[in-house]
């Protein structure tokens, strides 16, 4: 895992400050494990982990005017120094326009400024300490450095609400520990707090003028060209291309066996119309994609399709991908993965900064990151930033443009086969553009605490259960009714705070469900990551998400609009030749994997919930766990949200069994640290 942490004190010379590129506190001199340091007293910053040289860049204009960049980012080093001039008067919106994906940190004297972005892939959190700030970009750190608890009603608002920014606040799993929001940024001014937006969000009260279709879509294919081709202009530093002798093998062959990538530039491919735009844009593009430093696969780039034999059902997908991937300048790899490969399957992995529904499936993507490339395009959080969420509906009606609806209505309407359906999605969507913000969190709260969670099932049921103001989780249903009050409390105090809002639902829906799954991607990140390996997602870019927002929701309800956009994408590109079927939407796989994961690791899963340590909290009773658990493994097919429940127990396992801390320092300190993880187990137990 890498991330940067900071620290902005009170005043120069406080007691808050230790050696030159430490902190001090109580007598104690405390520094981050591995790390390096950017820039010192009296507002010390460290890059931890195995950054690549090129991924970690500071411009300096004198001792007190600097700004540093970690991660993959298209500015020049000219083009930074003068972003850092510019962030002098305060502005902060040009410091998140650069191609990639970054964390920028600007210092102008005793004013720090900490960009987040605009999904939410990259956090930042911060925690008070000694008499300033402690900033990362990284939860678990500042847990570690303030010793921070478990935050129970955090635990219980991510699995009864995690679509719901009001149940989730700006809190983490750690007390103490606050995140900042997607689209702000962190302003410390001598320690001093402040959370300050930088992107314009859509109001009730004003609607822009719809944006022109064609050239909307051309500035998506230009942010994603400029994404793509800021990644492959980037150095390569890729240690120990070649991992020692093994008898009988090629380095190729020695790095896969020891878990490492092949150098180059590789892609997922598969039907879905997003991987593969990448991976055809990346090798379009000039440059060298398959090559680094003369070794590796030529000019190719490295194409990688999974196919689960395990379940079935995928070869359409395995024959698109083998049609596009006759490309001369693609080298296709299909990954065959069995019974091994499963959700569930692989329980074991290492600590993520949070929990997610992704650790059940992380060695499932392990299996095939593994056969990937040094740097590896993903596609991502498409769905996310080109989909029209359908809240989006109640947008169109607040906007009076009712005709865009049939397209979208109609489709429902063909795959229920109900002539009822138009009137029931319309009513729905009418009721949701009349329905103020607070009176959608009441209704929530109240949900919650008649336990009412029925949904319409299929897909016109999935859309009616989504045109609200917000909806329950997948795992509300499996939460004891104290949590699930303690949960409906605080929507109850969000909703008087809020007054009556002032977002549009269907981009207020939409912003919140990036957030969600940019979360989740990068727990599934660290929990899959392969050694040298670094996962792209340009679809969670700041200029591709802008580009994508910029849309019109009349082209977005369209059915099939995200593969006609991406197709677009690639003919303006000159890549027209793609396969019948390209883009054609599959989920049914990925639910027949979880449910056959699910009875195949059904004793494990038992085993792991014989003493939950989410009962011991209050969260669920374990006994209803586990009779769902032995419904599922008879052939019971409601697993909707036990994968929530299961990421979150192996999550407080993995960290309460954790040895050691992020932070290096006095004896004292390495004394303190495990009686703060024995508070957290001591908590845990006695379900406070």
């Amino acid at each position: 895992m890498r991330w940067l942490v900071g620290w902005s004190s009170a005043a120069a010379g406080t007691a808050g400050l230790g050696s030159a590129g430490s902190l001090g506190y109580d007598g104690e001199t405390l520094h981050p494990v591995g790390s390096q340091l950017l820039w010192g007293d009296p507002d010390p910053l460290w890059a931890v982990g195995d950054w690549r040289p090129d991924e970690v860049r500071v411009v300096t204009a004198d001792e007190q005017n600097r700004i540093a960049v970690l991660g993959i980012c298209g500015a020049s080093d000219e083009e930074l120094r003068r972003g850092l001039f510019t962030a002098r008067g305060g502005a902060l919106r040009h410091l998140t326009n650069w191609p990639g994906s970054y964390t920028a940190v600007v210092q102008v004297g005793r004013r720090v400024t900490v960009c987040g972005d605009l999904a939410g892939a990259r956090p930042v959190f911060h925690t008070p300490w000694a008499g300033g700030t402690a900033y990362a970009t990284a939860a678990l750190p500042l847990a570690d450095l303030i010793e921070a608890n478990l935050d129970f009603g955090h635990l219980a608002a991510l699995l009864a609400a995690p679509d719901v920014p009001a149940a989730l606040r700006d809190t983490t799993p750690y007390e103490g520990v606050r995140r900042i929001p997607p689209g702000h940024a962190l302003v410390l001014r001598a320690g001093a707090r402040e959370i300050a937006g930088y992107e314009q969000v859509s109001s009730l009260a004003v609607s822009a003028p719809p944006a022109d279709p064609d050239r909307a879509v051309d500035a998506v294919r230009d942010a994603l060209v400029e994404a793509v081709r800021t990644r492959l202009a980037a150095p390569r530093h890729v240690p120990d291309l070649d991992p020692g002798p093994v008898p009988g093998m090629g380095p190729a062959e020695r790095r896969a066996r020891r878990g490492m990538p092949v150098p180059g530039i590789g892609a997922d491919l598969s039907g879905g119309p997003a991987s593969a735009t990448l991976a055809l844009l990346a090798a379009g593009l000039p440059g060298r994609p398959g090559t680094l430093l003369g070794h590796g696969t030529g000019e190719r780039l490295l194409a990688v399709t999974f196919n689960d034999l395990a379940v079935g059902g995928r070869e359409a997908e395995v024959q698109r991908a083998g049609v596009l991937a006759a490309d001369p300048r693609l080298h296709h790899v299909v990954v065959t993965g069995g019974e091994e490969a499963l959700p569930y399957a692989d329980l074991d992995g290492p600590l993520t900064d949070e929990p997610g529904p992704s650790l059940v499936t992380a060695g499932r993507h392990r299996a095939r990151l593994a056969a990937g490339s040094a740097d590896h395009f993903t596609g991502h959080g498409a769905r996310q930033v080109l989909d029209a969420h359908p809240a989006r509906l109640a947008d169109l009606l607040m906007d009076r443009r009712r005709r865009h609806l049939v397209g979208p209505v109609a489709a429902l309407a063909r795959a229920d086969g109900s002539v009822l359906v138009p009137a029931r999605v319309y009513g729905a969507a009418r009721r949701l553009a009349r329905t103020p913000y607070r009176a959608g969190l009441e209704e929530l709260a109240e949900r919650l605490m008649r336990r009412r969670f029925e949904e319409p099932k299929g897909a016109v049921g999935a859309s009616l259960a989504a045109l609200t103001w917000a909806a329950p989780g997948p795992a509300a249903r499996w939460l004891t009714g104290e949590a699930l009050a303690e949960v409906s409390v605080l929507l109850g105090v969000e909703g008087d705070r809020s007054g009556t809002g002032v977002q549009r639902p269907g981009d207020h829906r939409a912003r919140a469900a990036l957030a969600r799954y940019a979360a989740d991607l990068r727990v599934l990140e660290q929990s899959a990551e392969v050694r040298s390996q670094r996962l792209h997602a340009p679809f969670l870019d700041n200029q591709v998400v802008r580009a994508c927002r910029e849309l019109p929701e009349a082209l977005r309800v369209r059915p099939g609009a995200r593969a006609e956009i991406l197709r677009t994408v690639l003919k303006s590109t000159g890549i027209t030749d793609l396969p019948p079927g390209w883009g054609t939407p599959s989920h049914a796989s990925s639910a027949a994997a979880a449910r056959a994961g699910l009875r195949l690791s059904a004793d494990p899963l038992l085993d792991l919930f014989s003493r939950p340590l989410l009962a011991d909290a209050g969260l669920v009773d374990g006994g209803v766990i586990r009779k769902a658990l032995r419904a599922v493994a008879s052939g019971g097919s409601a697993v909707e949200g036990l994968a929530d429940l299961v990421s979150l127990e192996l999550w407080l396992h993995r960290l309460l069994s954790r040895r050691g801390t992020c932070w290096t320092g006095t004896p004292a300190r390495s004394r303190a640290v495990p009686a703060g993880i024995q508070r957290r187990r001591d908590a845990l137990a006695s379900g406070l």
